[in-house]
């Protein structure tokens, strides 16, 4: 924890200087006449995951389904009337699950259900981004836009760590206890012929729309919507392939594969998971027996969606505090 908060101080001490650095240039070549100010903002929100347990196939789904929460501070500089650069720290939660985001549509979406994995993850994301104000501010802080639309857009450096429960043991100490995946290398990862093991820091790509209120002098109040797309496919511990039978033992083997377990594997109460499967394939044609077969044993494919790289969105309901002018006394006579 105290690594991430010198971190975060770091980065917005860089942001600041930042802005003091280019704020000469900005009075010089553009707005001779606007009067740079800056602020700070707390904000909270909703968090979305995209990814190979909740594809962008079916982004409307995915969005409502399992949403989490977010955090995050900031410092901005307003630089011109209309752009400003922010620096960020956003904590954010994402999850998500095969059960829960297939259960209603098992027979379509045959081998994510099967597939019965989940995770959660908790981001630190450190962000750098300018925006652009669609209404201009006034000379002033004081005379800023009452209602202000703006975009935004920038990089992040993501640091991240997926985990998930343990199966459902009854009377276990060791049931439904939140792991860490990455060290498992659950698609074999390390081993010869598999690929080296994901990293646990990423780089990302904000971009979104917000819109700012002028509460009074010294207070906005702003709302914002925000997609990251991601630089790795391993916010969710899924990507790959499953590994042979005989490169995972003990926990990893566990975590990696978890087609015949009975219950959902995140939700000790769901047991009729393998049941609703038992009912599919007693149902079933030949042909569709022996589908149902492969995703349970056959497969190899553990991950899916075309390969694409997982990606968030972040709603943020925020304050912005502005900080006052230095106040120039007259001169003495």
């Amino acid at each position: 924890m105290k690594k991430i908060q010198y971190l975060a101080a770091g980065v917005l001490s860089t942001a600041v200087l930042f802005a003091d650095a280019v704020e000469g240039l900005a009075q010089r070549r553009v707005n001779t006449h606007f009067l740079p100010y800056s602020s700070i903002s707390f904000g909270v929100g909703s968090s979305h995951y995209y990814g190979d347990l909740a594809g962008y196939r079916q982004f409307i789904k995915a969005t409502y389904i399992m949403p989490r929460w977010n955090v995050g501070i900031g410092y901005t500089r307003q630089f011109t009337p209309k752009f400003a650069a922010r620096a960020t720290f956003t904590w954010a939660r994402i999850s998500g699950d095969d059960y829960t985001f297939n259960k209603n549509n098992i027979q379509e979406n045959l081998p994510q259900y099967v597939r019965n994995l989940h995770f959660r993850n908790d981001l630190k994301e450190f962000a750098i981004t300018g925006i652009y104000n669609l209404v201009p501010d006034g000379r002033t802080s004081e005379e800023r836009a009452k209602l202000t639309p703006y975009l935004f857009g920038g990089i992040a450096l993501v640091a991240h760590s997926p985990e998930a429960r343990t199966p459902y043991v009854e009377g276990s100490d060791d049931s439904q206890r939140w792991v860490k995946l990455q060290p498992l290398h659950t698609e074999g990862q390390g081993q010869p012929g598999y690929e080296k093991p994901y990293s646990l820091v990423t780089l990302a790509v904000p971009v979104g729309i917000g819109v700012r209120y002028k509460l009074n002098e010294s207070f906005n109040l702003a709302f914002e919507l925000g997609y990251r797309y991601t630089f790795t496919d391993y916010l969710d511990d899924v990507g790959g392939n499953y590994a042979a039978a005989n490169v995972l033992t003990g926990l990893a083997a566990t975590m990696a594969d978890r087609r015949v377990e009975v219950n959902a594997a995140r939700l000790k109460s769901h047991p009729d998971r393998y049941q609703a499967l038992v009912n599919l394939y007693q149902s079933a044609t030949p042909e569709e027996q022996a589908k149902i077969g492969n995703e349970l044993q056959g497969n190899v494919v553990r991950g899916a969606d075309g390969k694409l790289n997982d990606g968030y969105l972040l709603t943020s309901f925020q304050i912005h505090y502005i900080i006052p002018s230095k106040i120039k006394c007259p001169p003495i006579r």
